[in-house]
């Protein structure tokens, strides 16, 4: 045993070593490569983690504390009415500005709470690929028909993928539903109004945080007026917070009113949003966990940090990975990766069979930013990606990420992880044959 422990260290030592001594450090590509890795990390740290995830691990916090098992079962669990369950599932990310991974602590609370696996990946696939603010954007930039052909592809994905994962895992899922079945109904500790009124407020707070800046020829219109003054709505709905903080959660007024103080002063003594961000939430952790008025306050900020530790890790090598391999692409930003991006885009041309495939697969494993992947989209197919393609990468990419998958496979396991991904792959590069030989 001690003999396999010592073959083990130097196992590593002489791996760390070979990585050292073989490093191409004179190869163009490969410090090109370096670069869009650390590009696409400090980018995802600057603007990512901040505004979208942190929000979502709060909101994630709301569903596995305040939300009882019971009305997460009432609309997605045993009880619940298919139709209900992933009509709610499938249409639910109109109101989340989400990207693959923002979504991931939501799913993680729903799937905990007892949640069909069906339903929950209706909800998975749905966040992020319907989001109404990505499908706008999608039909002003790529056309009217590419753009409801998004919103028509998303929500049958949703169904039917969800639909599928439940028929391919029917026997687990036969046990859980008679578990389920037997639990007795808890009533609400609060009514549903006052759960519902904090929870969309953070939603808000995390839509307008995150709303997508508009394009360079777009000066005028209700678009560019919310992006202008977005962080005043975002202040405005914080109001609403502090609100149910002091008269839904109970919490010492005088608490939540120096945590919005200082979070306000911060504010106005920076220009950078991150700063207030970064201090209203950590206002809102430590007056959350110290609170003695109801256990269920201190419980929220655990369950985000249980949401936290499990989520950012694999993340975090996600996007490493995934910035190594494809490059980083964002705002006026394109890096390429270690696999240049003339391949790809030569590689989606036409309508094939392969050539959709591809773009379902490249889709699946690179990470979009939310509405990101229509600018991208907009470049690959002015260097010559065809529709079918195009449409492809838009029904796999923004629901799946090499981060997200490593995530969900922490959630579901590795075998439901495969079959959810190669789900995806199929409908998306079907639906895409189908787009590009109508269109």
């Amino acid at each position: 045993m001690e003999i396999n422990k010592e073959l083990k260290i130097l196992g590593w030592i002489v791996a760390i070593f070979l990585f050292a001594f073989f490093l191409p450090l004179e190869n163009e590509r490969f410090l090109t490569a370096v670069d869009a890795t650390l590009d696409l990390s400090r980018w995802y740290a600057r603007e990512h983690v901040i505004l979208c995830l942190l929000p979502a691990f709060f909101i994630a916090g709301v569903i596995s504390v305040f939300v009882s098992q019971g009305a997460v079962m009432k609309y997605f669990g045993a009880k619940a009415k298919k139709w209900v369950a992933y009509t709610v599932a499938s249409v639910s990310g109109t109101i989340l500005a989400v990207c693959s991974c923002t979504i991931l602590p939501l799913f993680s609370s729903i799937h905990k709470r007892g949640a069909g696996l069906g339903p929950a990946i209706a909800f998975l696939y749905s966040g992020p690929a319907i989001n109404i603010l990505a499908i706008i954007l999608t039909a002003r930039i790529l056309g009217f028909e590419m753009g409801v052909a998004r919103v028509i592809g998303a929500v049958l994905f949703a169904v039917v993928i969800g639909s599928a994962m439940s028929l391919i895992y029917r026997k687990e899922e036969k046990a859980k539903r008679e578990q389920q079945m037997n639990f007795p109904e808890i009533p609400e500790k609060r009514p549903m109004w006052k759960t519902s009124f904090h929870f969309f407020t953070l939603v808000l707070i995390l839509v307008f945080a995150n709303w997508g800046k508009p394009t360079a020829d777009e000066t005028t219109g209700a678009w560019f007026w919310i992006w202008s003054n977005k962080w005043w709505i975002t202040g405005f709905f914080g109001l609403f917070l502090v609100y149910s903080l002091i008269f839904i959660l109970k919490i010492k007024w005088w608490h939540v009113a120096l945590a919005a103080l200082a979070t306000a002063l911060s504010g106005l003594l920076t220009t950078s949003p991150l700063i207030p961000m970064v201090v209203g939430i950590a206002g809102l952790s430590i007056i959350t966990l110290f609170d003695k008025t109801d256990e269920d306050n201190p419980e929220w900020t655990r369950s985000t940090w249980d949401f936290t530790k499990q989520i950012i890790p694999m993340l975090a090598i996600g996007v490493v990975i995934a910035g190594f391999l494809l490059g980083s692409t964002h705002d006026d930003t394109a890096i390429p990766g270690i696999i240049p991006n003339e391949w790809i885009a030569a590689l989606v041309g036409g309508n094939s069979v392969f050539s959709n495939l591809f773009a379902s697969v490249v889709g699946a494993f690179m990470y979009f930013a939310t509405l990101t992947e229509v600018p991208i989209l907009q470049g690959l197919i002015a260097a010559g990606m065809g529709k079918g393609p195009a449409l492809a990468l838009l029904l796999a990419g923004p629901s799946l990420s090499l981060p997200n998958i490593l995530v969900i496979r922490g959630v579901i396991g590795t075998q439901k992880t495969m079959v959810y991904v190669a789900l995806v792959i199929v409908m998306a590069t079907i639906s895409g044959l189908i787009y590009g030989g109508l269109f």
